[in-house]
């Protein structure tokens, strides 16, 4: 487990048992949908007051949902939260009550909702021209591949913007097969990369893939997981199965390896120590390319570094990006080599809003303000001090049977026995929903269900994290 250092373990594990002081009863006005028995703590104080609302009920919109939206959608929460306002961490529903966003809008919201200078940034832009293509010169988008090369390595100086992870990591193995003449791709299992047919294939979980035919030319290795991985925390003994794959689940040639530095959806698992360099080189040595998957994990998240991939000391040669590259706007890039990038000149490629002004606009505002907030080293602070408090709530409950990650992109995985890991599906989704009942609006992910997903917007305050961390540890108490 990664953890924020002995020095600082036992003082932030003993304030993880200080709960009873902050808790309070619900007012007769705000539990009418909240068990009796529940209480909640005080959110930190926020100088904000959101606007009235005056659209339809949450019973109303329900019901439109349902006889309009694909019955495919589906939503958190037995008693669902209808959001119709957020400011920075902090998100309103229909009725003014306020919550503690610890999912980012599924890890998309970067530095906070309705900034005041990303929402200057895109009214300015909209005021000017909402749309435009690539096909016409316009300032945003160039400017903004420029100042996004600057935050990467020097090699990677080409990029191509889309509209979402999925398009992202398409784009990325359709250069990949062409540029090396080959078509296999090793991904991980446990791996989530997106759903469109082309990533379905490369997507690790079932819960996840349609009986459908898709991962053509997709091989998937053993996952290294230090917690559940066959070979523990031993990187090397992982890239020897990649390097066993390659000579004989292939020609002994392949297009690329394709891998997240910190797998999102699979439960924000850490990638087993040294695993990805020794891997990079199999695959190199086998004529395939190293994609980085930071779609999640991109953008300073992780606290110690810019990039997920610099966490393992690894280049990749493609890299791609979504999500809170753009804040919640629909916004990603790949960004490669400008001798990989090349190879889509040898038929005509175009996205019709990849690289929209309104969008560029604000991923631009999104770097300045990634750097200019010190958003960066607020992860890692931030980080630290949860993956301390994790620590103390896992002597305290039996039930956490791991916690891991980086900065602000954590999990804690719950489990029936410690000693069978086997996965605790129903008491996740009972401490899930009381959380949402006591003001925290948490993830949850992992292949089977059991994994609390704590990735909020990178403007958390220590008030926040220490909210959280009391509301999780009355959650769990409940159990």
């Amino acid at each position: 487990m990664q953890t924020a250092g002995p020095s600082g373990l036992r003082a932030v594990a003993t304030r993880a048992l200080r709960v009873a002081s902050n808790l309070r009863v619900f007012s007769a006005s705000s539990s009418s949908s909240v068990p009796d028995e529940l209480p909640q703590m005080k959110l930190p104080d926020f100088d904000y007051t959101p606007r009235p609302y005056n659209g339809p009920s949450k019973d109303q919109v329900m019901e439109t949902r349902k006889q309009f939206l694909s019955p495919g959608i589906f939503h958190y929460y037995e008693r669902p939260v209808m959001i119709v306002e957020g400011k920075q961490q902090y998100l309103y529903d229909e009725t003014g009550r306020r919550y503690l966003d610890a999912f980012g809008g599924i890890v998309t919201v970067s530095v906070g909702h309705s900034h005041p200078k990303l929402v200057k940034a895109v009214n300015e832009q909209n005021e000017l021209i909402q749309h435009t293509t690539t096909i016409y010169l316009n300032d945003q988008v160039a400017y903004f591949a420029k100042e996004l090369a600057e935050k990467l390595p020097p090699h990677l100086d080409s990029i191509y913007f889309v509209n979402s992870g999925s398009e992202a990591n398409d784009l990325a193995i359709l250069m990949a097969r062409l540029y090396t003449g080959n078509y296999d791709v090793i991904a991980l299992r446990n791996c989530y990369h997106g759903m469109s047919l082309g990533t379905m294939g490369l997507t690790a979980h079932a819960t996840w893939k349609y009986p459908v035919a898709q991962g053509f030319g997709i091989h998937h290795a053993l996952n290294p997981d230090p917690y559940r991985g066959r070979f523990g925390n031993d990187g090397e003994a992982y890239a020897e199965d990649v390097k066993d794959m390659l000579e004989t689940a292939t020609s002994g040639r392949v297009a690329a390896f394709f891998a997240e530095p910190i797998q999102g959806v699979g439960g924000a698992v850490v990638l087993a120590d040294g695993y990805l360099k020794r891997t990079y080189e199999h695959i190199r040595n086998h004529g395939g390319v190293c994609i980085a998957d930071e779609v999640q994990a991109g953008f300073g998240r992780t606290g110690t570094h810019y990039w997920g991939f610099e966490t393992h000391g690894v280049s990749p040669d493609i890299v791609t990006m979504a999500k809170g590259i753009g804040n919640g706007l629909p916004l990603a890039a790949v960004a490669t080599t400008r001798e990989i990038a090349s190879t889509l000149q040898k038929r005509i490629h175009f996205n019709t809003y990849g690289g929209n002004p309104v969008s560029a606009a604000a991923g631009r505002a999104v770097l300045k303000i990634i750097d200019e907030e010190g958003m960066q080293e607020n992860c890692r602070v931030i980080g630290d001090y949860l993956l301390g408090r994790f620590a103390g709530l896992q002597e305290k409950h039996d039930v956490i049977g791991h916690c891991r990650g980086k900065g602000l992109m954590l999990g804690m995985e719950l489990v029936k026995d410690r000693g069978t890991k086997e996965p605790a599906g129903a008491e996740t989704k009972k401490v899930f929903e009381d959380m949402k009942d006591m003001g925290v609006l948490i993830g949850k992910g992992g292949l089977h269900g059991n994994v609390f997903r704590i990735k909020p917007p990178m403007c958390w305050t220590m008030a926040d994290a220490e909210f959280m961390c009391d509301a999780m540890d009355h959650a769990l108490s409940r159990l």
